[in-house]
């Protein structure tokens, strides 16, 4: 994704191959064309760092520059941290991928008893586990106050979508399970097993398993996304009740060594090794099947013949050759890491803006000059989809209002809304009357705040007070026949919204009709 310059890392060799000038200014196009304020990029081949370098800043309005050591929020690429924690485990005999998971953790528990009974270690990293799409997510994000370990009890609360092992929907909730079995095998929290056992040996000096790790005066790059039309900084998620989905910080100097090891399946400068060759080929190898869909025509080199899900990694192929990757997404940070596993080759791109386009395209760049490809204009060809994604959703919302009756009015009063609400694996939710308008609290989520406004009939739409959320959602009360509220079910506004403020997962009814938590 880079030049050719060449940056020293602390205990990395590095290559004496450049890298085309030109994909340095590809980098730059891309920053500026999707707008993001600071990225980091690094190209790992051979076992070698042939780049890492930063570009633009860590913060709008202040000049301290994205470097090599800056470090960002690497989101969902925190799993394959959590799969090669358990693939060591599994090395040193403490526990087997097919064990059970409740002979481990006797209290995990799902939905449907044949699950629990039948879920094994490595279903909880493949996304096959009959979960909806996200499902649960409102219960860590946006941040919340629920514990790690009461996000585990409720999860029993979570209804399943498919049956188990029938078909693939991303999750993030099973990952904190995985990182409960860590720690009930190892004795370590999954925070200290993942410092001891991976980041240190691998001299990731200084990277972090928490956001609230990071002190005032560290390299690090804040968060952007768009605040009512303009981009600004906003606060970092804090992942600590999920971290093993997500909470990893690190820089693309620390994630080249990570992917060094990666690539040298498990074996680390030295001789020694992290985890077996065995474990290796087995966190690639396809477990979930994904769906394949033709993409748009100006993406078409990205067609691709498989696409499967592995542990903590993507697998599919490009141009032939196998591709091993995975993205991730947090509030106004995205990134992405990719392998070619026959070309010895690893691509980094963390950024600090929700702008997909930047960190696709830039690794696009780069793996087409290693497979010394037809040159592609990526940025123009991501940029035009983002367009046309944008064109397609503004028409989606325009239908959906034209169907709006405005004429029409609440079937109750607004006092009538108002009331406590509960759903079976979120909790509360409260509704009041404040200054003539309902106001609407996640009682466990500060962010989930905000004023509801009429939309038609029985239906209203709750705007966050947070507006660096694009996450407003339609509210709908159904009614009981003496006019009092059955139920509330909610729906995201905007088909842009995150699949993790999943909204439509919720059944809220009054509370006096809903069991207290056992």
């Amino acid at each position: 994704m880079r030049f050719i310059l060449f940056l020293a890392i602390a205990g990395t060799a590095l290559a004496q191959e450049s890298i085309d000038p030109k994909l340095e200014q590809a980098v730059e196009k891309a920053r500026k064309t999707f707008d993001v304020p600071g990225i980091g990029v690094a190209v790992v081949k051979d076992g070698q760092v042939v780049f890492a370098k930063g570009f633009g800043v860590r913060k709008l309005g202040q000049p301290a520059p994205v470097t090599a050591n800056t470090l960002f929020g690497i989101a969902s690429n925190t799993k394959a941290f959590t799969a090669a924690s358990l693939a060591m485990l599994v090395d040193e005999g403490k526990l087997h991928w097919t064990d059970r998971v409740i002979d481990h953790l006797p209290s995990f528990q799902m939905a449907d008893p044949y699950v629990t009974r039948e879920m094994r270690v490595k279903d909880l990293l493949v996304h096959r586990s009959g979960l909806a799409l996200g499902a649960g997510d409102l219960m860590f994000f946006p941040t919340s106050d629920l514990s790690a370990e009461e996000i585990v009890k409720r999860l029993r609360y979570v209804p399943l979508d498919t049956s188990f092992r029938s078909a693939y929907a991303y999750d993030n909730v099973l990952y904190l399970v995985a990182g409960k079995l860590i720690e009930a095998v190892s004795g370590r929290p999954w925070a200290v097993f993942i410092k001891e056992r991976i980041f240190s040996p691998l001299g990731m000096a200084g990277s972090k398993t928490s956001v609230s790790d990071i002190k005032p005066g560290d390299d690090f790059a804040e968060p952007h996304a768009p605040v009512d039309g303009v981009l600004k900084p906003i606060r970092p998620d804090v992942l600590d009740n999920n971290a093993p989905a997500g909470a990893i910080q690190s820089s693309v100097a620390d994630m080249s060594k990570w992917i060094a090891m990666q690539l040298n399946t498990g074996e680390i400068p030295g001789g020694k090794r992290l985890f077996s060759a065995a474990q290796s080929k087995e966190m690639w190898s396809e477990v979930t099947p994904i769906p394949i869909n033709d993409p748009p025509p100006q993406l078409a080199a990205l067609k691709m013949n498989f696409s499967s899900y592995a542990l903590g990694w993507s697998v599919n192929d490009y141009r032939g050759h196998k591709l091993v990757w995975h993205t991730g997404g947090l509030s106004g940070m995205v990134s992405r890491v990719t392998m070619v596993p026959d070309m010895k080759l690893g691509v980094i791109v963390l950024t600090n803006q929700e702008a997909g386009g930047a960190f696709s395209s830039i690794t696009m760049n780069i793996l087409d000059q290693y497979m010394n490809a037809p040159a592609t204009d990526w940025v123009a060809a991501f940029d035009g989809m983002v367009k046309l994604r944008e064109t397609s959703v503004a028409e989606i919302m325009k239908k959906t209002g034209a169907k709006r009756n405005p004429a029409s009015k609440p079937s109750l009063a607004l006092s009538g809304y108002s009331g406590r609400y509960r759903d079976p694996w979120y909790g509360d939710v409260t509704i009041k009357e404040e200054g003539g308008k309902l106001i609407m609290r996640f009682t466990h989520s500060p962010d989930l705040t905000g004023e509801m406004e009429h939309w038609q009939y029985d239906t209203f739409i709750a705007r966050w007070k947070n507006r660096a959320m694009n996450a407003d959602a339609y509210v709908t009360f159904a009614l009981k026949p003496d006019g009092s509220v059955d139920q509330i079910k909610m729906a995201a506004v905007s088909p842009l919204t995150d699949f993790s403020y999943d909204f439509h997962h919720l059944v809220l009814k009054p509370i006096g009709d809903v069991p207290a938590y056992d």
